[in-house]
């Protein structure tokens, strides 16, 4: 280890003597005053990084549309740790343009390294989550997501990092959550899958015709467009309550379509039943008096 620190110690102090160098010798040919060619090298080197940043940033995006592997997500993280990377080098650079030396700095290397891995474990963690998940590409940027882990969470992906991944709520909050808990918990995506089925129950009365109840139903769930008609819906009695007869309702819809007929079929059920002669139940209080 020490051997490997004074080899990249002596690379480099050979590194900023050659920067320092070239400095010297546009300063003695143009005849201008050291800090100010220091100061143009560096403007230059950080436009420089600037416009190799911005052409990867576009190579990657390009290669996420092409290659179905490599999607938006792990485009985006690559081009944001390549970006990382390029502007430490950048760094790098300009400070030798200044003739600073690193050489105490990458001496220091092998304790600040251990400091810092313990300091920054869970920044770490989240990185290396972060490649997990562009890997393994569990969700996209758009998709509608769940995350079961300390905490429940659900919303629309909006962006993925080194660090976090952003979602959207459902009443337009910003959520983010770091790459470890989105990784560390169960992922479950919504909008992945071509077909959503909707889990949804009615109740009726015990003195109810439960053939015609499921007949009513399932009229009124096939009157919908959105509803697929494979596979079939599925109406059939679920369960016997205290006081009413469970029907499960199962229909299939495409995952952006699931809320629109959710809450049509609420709006729909009670009207339609009653209109058929069909009760729900409800709670109810029998008073007896005795004399």
């Amino acid at each position: 280890m020490l051997l490997l620190e004074s080899a990249a110690a002596t690379a480099a102090s050979e590194d900023v003597a050659e920067l320092a160098d070239i400095v010297t010798e546009i300063s003695d040919g143009f005849h201008l005053h050291p800090l100010f060619v220091s100061l143009i090298m560096s403007v230059i080197a950080v436009c420089v990084a600037r416009i190799i940043a911005m052409i990867l940033r576009r190579t990657f995006m390009n290669m996420s549309r092409r290659m179905e592997k490599f999607t938006p997500l792990m485009a985006g993280l690559v081009s944001k740790t390549v970006s990382v990377l390029l502007w430490v080098i950048t760094v790098v650079v300009v400070l030798g343009f200044f003739g600073i030396n690193l050489t105490p700095v990458l001496a220091g290397l092998g304790i600040t390294g251990v400091v810092l891995g313990f300091a920054l474990q869970e920044s770490i963690a989240s990185f290396f989550s972060g490649v997990m998940i562009a890997v393994n590409n569990p969700f996209r940027v758009g998709d509608w997501i769940e995350i079961d882990g300390d905490v429940s969470i659900s919303g629309t992906v909006t962006s993925m990092d080194m660090m976090c991944v952003t979602l959207r709520s459902g009443d337009n909050k910003k959520i983010t959550v770091n790459n470890k808990a989105v990784w560390g918990g169960v992922i479950t995506n919504y909008s992945y899958i071509d077909k959503r089925r909707l889990d949804m129950t009615v109740s009726v009365t015990y003195s109810s015709d439960t053939e015609k109840a499921k007949a009513v139903i399932r009229d009124l769930v096939k009157s919908y467009p959105e509803v697929l008609s494979d596979p079939v819906p599925v109406v059939e009695i679920g369960s016997f309550g205290d006081s009413s007869i469970d029907i499960i309702v199962r229909p299939y819809v495409i995952p952006s379509d699931y809320w629109k007929v959710y809450w049509k079929f609420n709006s729909d059920i009670l009207r339609v039943l009653k209109a058929n002669g069909l009760d729900m139940p409800f709670n109810q209080l029998v008073v007896t008096l005795q004399k």
